[in-house]
């Protein structure tokens, strides 16, 4: 049954248009996107600085603006994929990160526990990196392109949920691909 108000407008206009707009509110959070979808990423996100060539880890350049680093000046080269028993130059991270890598490190002296559980971890994946990281603030890091995470202890489903989030995301400018 419709009901004529003074207007004209009938309640099934106005019940018709209700639904439009908690269906457009509803499509536009999924699309557009919101902050709650953004907090649910693993990691904490650092500005990007770019990806500017530099001819060697001993270049001057701008500081990273991250330690480990996510993203800025690099090498034209990468550092091998694998493990790594010395640490890695930060200039060749940050090529591996933006060729769609992830770089685990960890600071500790006579560990080797928790080395071998992130080696298990590690070597289930490509375009990944495990190397010791001395004077780092935490035991470990995890980063990637504009992306870290450092931890205190050992988390392997939170290692895990980082890796699978970044892993194999190419950076390079459109200009290069």
């Amino acid at each position: 049954m419709r009901i004529r108000t003074s207007l004209g407008i009938t309640f099934t206009w106005a019940y018709k248009c209700f639904l439009i707009l908690i269906f457009s509110l509803f499509i536009s959070e999924m699309y557009l996107g919101s902050d709650s979808i953004a907090k649910d990423e693993p990691g904490t996100s650092v500005p990007i600085l770019g990806n500017e060539h530099i001819e060697s880890p001993a270049s001057p350049h701008i500081p990273y603006n991250s330690d480990p680093p996510t993203s800025g000046p690099h090498t034209p080269y990468i550092a091998p994929w694998g493990i790594h028993d010395a640490p890695v130059p930060k200039e060749m991270q940050v090529h591996n990160l933006e060729d769609g890598g992830v770089i685990v490190q960890y600071n500790c002296s006579n560990c080797q526990d928790l080395v071998k559980k992130l080696e298990h971890i590690t070597g289930q994946y490509e375009r990944i990196i495990l190397a010791p990281y001395p004077g780092m603030n935490s035991l470990i890091a995890l980063t990637s392109w504009g992306k870290i995470d450092k931890l205190k202890e050992f988390d392997e489903k939170r290692i895990i949920r980082f890796i699978n989030a970044y892993i194999g995301i190419d950076h390079h400018p459109k200009s290069e691909k």
